[in-house]
Parts: C-alpha cells; sequence; structure tokens
C-alpha cells in the first residue's frame, strides 16, 4: 500500500466534465487529483470517438472529440491536476466531516474532503456482436471504435449497425475508404433522419453498398478479414470481400463499484440535488452522464454547467471558514493572475 495522497478533491473520471471541473474548481484555488480506468485522458470522446464531429459546444460551430479533449487540457494546464490513469477506485469510505477515503485497484489511498463522480455511465464496452468467430479478428480487422481516421483509408470496409455510430461513420468514412459496405439487419433505421438520407443518397449514386440481412460468416487468417458472408432476410447468402468490419452494436455500461457505496440509485444513475449536485451523501458529488435528476439532459454542455455549480459548493467544504465571493473572469484580476492572462 503506498502513501496517502492529500487532496482537495478526488475525480473520478477524466472525461470531458472531469477535466472542466477541474477549471472551476482551480478558479477557486481548490486543487484536484483524477483518477479514470482509461489509459488517457477525455473518456469516451478519447475512446470512442476522437475524430467525430462534436457540434454542440457554445460558440465552438465544430470540434472533434480529441479537439475538444486537447483544448479542455489546455485550459486547465495553469492549475496542474495530477492524473492517476489507468486506475479503477475500489472503495471509498467517509471517515471525517468533511473527510473521504479512496483507494484503487493499484493500491493507492487518497484522503481528500469531497469527491467529483464524472465517470459517464460507469465503465463501459462496447457489445460483441453475435457472429461465430469473430474473437480472433477483434484488434486486428474487427474494430469497436475508430481512433485514427486514416487507419481506414483506401479499404473496404464492412460496417455493421443501424444508429448513429454505423450512420455517422459511414458518412464519414466513405470519401476515404476504398469501398463501404452497411450492414443492418432490416431496411429501417434508428439513426438521424439526415444522415439516413445521406447515406441512402450515396447507395443511389453507387458510391456504397447496402446489404438487408446479418452477418453469418467470416473469412481470414492470422487476425485479417478477406471476406465476410451476409445471410439476407430471405435466406439467400451474398459474400463481400472486406478488409476491415466496424460492429457498432451499441455498448454495455457497468456502474461497476460505484453500485457498492452506498448510494440511492435509480436506473443505475446517481440522483443529485440539482443546485449543488451532491448526492445524499454529503461532499460527494456526480456530474455528468452518470447522475439523474428531472429534466436531465445527457449533453457535455449540462455536465459542464453541473461541474461549475457543484464547484461553489465544494468551496465550503474545502475552506469552511472563508467567505465566497462570487467573480468573473472577465473583470477579476485575481483569477486572470491564476490564468496566467493578467
Amino acid at each position: 500500500m503506498s502513501d496517502t495522497i492529500k487532496t482537495d478533491v478526488l475525480i473520478i473520471g477524466a472525461g470531458p466534465i472531469g477535466l472542466f471541473a477541474v477549471f472551476e474548481l482551480g478558479l477557486l484555488d481548490i486543487k484536484a487529483h483524477l483518477v479514470d480506468i482509461l489509459d488517457k485522458v477525455g473518456g469516451q470522446c478519447a475512446e470512442l470517438y476522437p475524430e467525430k464531429p462534436i457540434y454542440d459546444i457554445p460558440a465552438v460551430p465544430f470540434i472533434t472529440g480529441h479537439g475538444l479533449v486537447e483544448a479542455l487540457m489546455q485550459q486547465i494546464k495553469p492549475f496542474n491536476p495530477t492524473f492517476h490513469l489507468g486506475e479503477m477506485v475500489t472503495t471509498l469510505e467517509k471517515i471525517g466531516d468533511p473527510l473521504f477515503r479512496v483507494t484503487t485497484d493499484r493500491g493507492k489511498v487518497f484522503e481528500t474532503k469531497a469527491v467529483a463522480i464524472a465517470a459517464g455511465g460507469g465503465s463501459f464496452q462496447p457489445k460483441r456482436p453475435p457472429i461465430p468467430g469473430i474473437e480472433p479478428y477483434e484488434g486486428k480487422s474487427v474494430h469497436y471504435a475508430v481512433r485514427k481516421m486514416d487507419a481506414f483509408r483506401d479499404k473496404r470496409l464492412l460496417i455493421v449497425g443501424g444508429g448513429d455510430s454505423a450512420l455517422d461513420w459511414t458518412l464519414n468514412l466513405q470519401p476515404i475508404a476504398k469501398r463501404v459496405t452497411l450492414v443492418h439487419r432490416r431496411d429501417e433505421f434508428r439513426g438521424a433522419p439526415d444522415s439516413v438520407n445521406k447515406m441512402r443518397a450515396l447507395v443511389a449514386a453507387g458510391s456504397m453498398d447496402l446489404k438487408i440481412g446479418q452477418v453469418s460468416g467470416l473469412e481470414g487468417g492470422d487476425g485479417q478479414l478477406t471476406a465476410a458472408s451476409i445471410k439476407g432476410n430471405d435466406g439467400a447468402v451474398a459474400r463481400v470481400e472486406i478488409d476491415a468490419m466496424l460492429p457498432f452494436f451499441g455498448l454495455t455500461m457497468k456502474l461497476g463499484p460505484v453500485a457498492d457505496w452506498g448510494l440511492t440509485l435509480e436506473d443505475e444513475l446517481i440522483p443529485v440535488d440539482t443546485g449543488t449536485f451532491e448526492t445524499t451523501v454529503p461532499g460527494l458529488f456526480a456530474i455528468g452522464d452518470i447522475n439523474t435528476y428531472p429534466g436531465k439532459l445527457k449533453l457535455i454542455l449540462s455536465g459542464f454547467h453541473e461541474a461549475a455549480l457543484m464547484a461553489q459548493k465544494v468551496y465550503h467544504y474545502v475552506y469552511p471558514d472563508k467567505r465566497l465571493v462570487f467573480q468573473y473572469t472577465t473583470s477579476s484580476t485575481s483569477l486572470q493572475k491564476k490564468l496566467g492572462v493578467a
């Protein structure tokens, strides 16, 4: 067991919401450490769609998941947060008022005055499609996420699924791939109508292929796919030559140890007070996709708002004898000094 690490706040989750929480806390002279089960910062943005465009960040008409994470890292640089990556929080216990002891699966022990759970949907993993013999190809020519679009340049791609992820990557990869074939079990799609229309227009123009049915078999060797069999709803089997396959069957979200921390959960989400985003345990907060409250929207911008209000309440735990004076970064010289822009 390592020496105890003492900090003002421990943030569980280093996705966009956890990163922005560092900024809001830093403006209030509150130091933070972050723990994340992934081996890099960015959460789902970094793991699942680093090159996927995001259009609803205020005042930023277009940014990729990777670009958003890079910008947030630049924004919090003045506050020097400490990251503990590739670690999972295993236990959390209240040992004072306010004081928590938190341990990780790597034996690290933290003592902190407040804890902010910003773990998205908990630990997540893509659902494996029911295709016989898929395992040897996973990570080599079967990919559950697109981390670098250029890796699929000039490849024959088989994309499987009918939701937004399958349609988005069909549209994004079609211009650079040698050929894209989209497979869905029926000729109705769950994705955005605009994306469906664009996909059908590409099919009509002969720029890509659409097959209705299910992948029934794979061909290849040493992890490299060469072809797939697609069984249509009429029972006919078609063979498609491919270099890579991208199945998008959704994600399996698991709260993991969070479920054992004594919190009252609603559908595996953590209820919070909407004035502070504090849970029923004083000093324990939940921000981002992992929380729930009336009117909750699972948007990054909503999580940013939650982080800001959370920081205001945390201040009273960290500095119980000080009065919090609200300031604007545009007019406060002291805040601008903290940011290095005064």
